[in-house]
């Protein structure tokens, strides 16, 4: 196997399995409305919009994948910055999916979930544009919950864009 040289070394022994338990409970009341428990935090919800049949009253849980992997790609972009000793002020992401709603609905031949997906993500910083490139190529590596989308054959349309550092503005809260 090739080994590329874009791809930075492991932050981890590579020859030592580490299993990581991730775990959540849900329980759903005869509706779309779900309350999900993670670890020790406020619940969280999920419903439909009323035009699924749902009560609007929550994010559905493909809007939740979305927000999945945005989260995701701010931490393995976190992370691996401080591993290339990357610079930077912060991240915007926006993302955008398409799918074709009769597959959730039963229709055969149809997928359940996403087509298409659109991420572009903005990153302020002053460090060059091949700096910008291996981090890109090292966080898509890197991502899992991109891995997923790729890996369910989504249609993946993801653009980085580099603005200068000292354009951020931070409205994280």
């Amino acid at each position: 196997m090739e080994i590329d040289k874009d791809i930075i070394e492991p932050s981890i022994d590579p020859a030592t399995k580490k299993i990581a338990v991730r775990h959540v409970k849900a329980t759903n009341a005869s509706g779309t409305r779900t309350k999900i428990q993670v670890r020790d935090f406020a619940p969280v919800y999920t419903d439909e919009p009323d035009t699924l049949g749902g009560t609007n009253s929550a994010p559905s849980p493909l809007e939740t994948a979305l927000v999945a992997l945005v989260g995701c790609d701010g931490v393995i972009i976190h992370g691996v910055a401080n591993a290339m000793t990357f610079d930077y002020a912060g991240v915007d992401l926006r993302c955008e999916s398409q799918i074709d709603v009769r597959g959730p609905k039963g229709v055969p031949g149809i997928r359940p979930y996403f087509e298409t997906l659109t991420l572009e993500i903005v990153v302020y910083t002053d460090e060059t544009q091949e700096r910008l490139e291996k981090l890109a190529k090292n966080v898509e590596f890197r991502c899992p919950v991109m891995n997923l989308f790729v890996a369910a054959d989504v249609t993946m349309d993801v653009s980085w864009t580099r603005r200068p550092a000292a354009e951020y503005l931070d409205d994280v809260g």
